[in-house]
Order: C-alpha cells, then structure tokens, then sequence
C-alpha cells in the first residue's frame, strides 16, 4: 500500500472513483500537489483533494475509497496523511463538509473533526440535503 500526490498518468483510474471533478481541475489538482492517491496492488483503490478555504485553511473537498476497499483503514490513512501534510506546512486548522444524509459525519468524528455549521443549497437544480462543516485543530 503506497498513498502519494496524484499525477498525470493516474488521470482514468482518478475519475473511476471522482466524477465531481471538472476535467480543468484535475491538472490543477496534479500540478498544486492538492490531491492524493492510495494504491494497493497497482490500482489506486482511495483518493483525496482539498483546497483552501479562505486562500489560507486547507478544506478536503473529496474523500473517496472505492467501495470494494472500504471498512480496511484506507479512508483513514488518507486523512492522516493529508493531516500530517497540512501540519508540516504549518496550517494550524483544517476543514471537511459532508451532507448531513451521508454516514461520514461519523467517520470524521471519530478522526476528532467536530461540527461547526453548514448551509443549506436551494437553487433550483441544486438542491441537496444540509452540507454540514467540521473543523480540527492540528498542531
């Protein structure tokens, strides 16, 4: 198991398992060093990208593991990755979202991610249950 920065090559495998995210993004993701992978076996099973919130709070956008692969840790070490990643780079707090109808809100609790907010999207065509943020400190 290997988890590294997302590169070019890895482009078809990424959009197995990211459908979000704009054709444009991905090259940004690659070339600001803003997404991850975690591979097993040659394929790439998890992925995750964040931006920053504010210009200047790292803010993941998308975590995702492959079904076949979930309930095995790989969500986690992810996370723990990109955490240790924002706190060599010296950011002192980082944020998530999920929708208040998906089952992550637990899995980021139990990473110590508290609940902080969130809003609710009504524009017509968009609408989707409450988007619930959540913090942590990382010192």
């Amino acid at each position: 198991m290997e988890i590294r920065y997302v590169e070019l090559k890895d482009k078809e495998e990424w959009y197995l398992l990211d459908r979000h995210l704009p054709d444009s993004g991905f090259e940004e993701k690659v070339r600001n060093k803003q997404g991850y992978v975690v591979v097993d076996e040659d394929k790439i099973v998890g992925v995750l990208r964040y931006n920053l919130f504010w210009d200047n709070t790292p803010f993941c956008t998308m975590l995702y593991v492959d079904e076949k692969y979930r309930s095995r840790g790989y969500g986690k070490l992810l996370m723990e990755h990109w955490e240790n990643d924002m706190k060599a780079m010296e950011y002192g707090m980082l944020m998530t979202s999920t929708q208040v109808d998906e089952n992550a809100q637990h899995f980021y609790r139990k990473l110590d991610y508290k609940d902080c907010g969130g809003f609710i999207v009504d524009v017509p065509g968009y609408e989707q249950p409450m988007e619930m943020i959540m913090i942590k400190a990382v010192q």
